[in-house]
């Protein structure tokens, strides 16, 4: 994957990230929390964050000391 590619794939991740906490929060507003819910957008900004950190380390050169 090129380097172009990775930066892109990280910032559509990021901006997921990001929508993902605003439903969160939208989420914890309402008076009936759905809990089922809440726990899936959670899980999935945690692999979101996974997958940013995999991606940047896509991007950091190997160096064999």
């Amino acid at each position: 994957m090129e380097e172009q590619e990775i930066r892109a794939r990280i910032e559509i991740a990021r901006r997921d990230h990001r929508d993902l906490d605003t439903a969160i929060e939208a989420l914890r507003q309402m008076p009936m929390v759905d809990m089922i819910q809440l726990q899936r957008f959670k899980k999935r900004k945690l692999r979101l964050r996974d997958e940013i950190a995999m991606l940047e380390d896509m991007l950091i050169p190997d160096i064999i000391a």
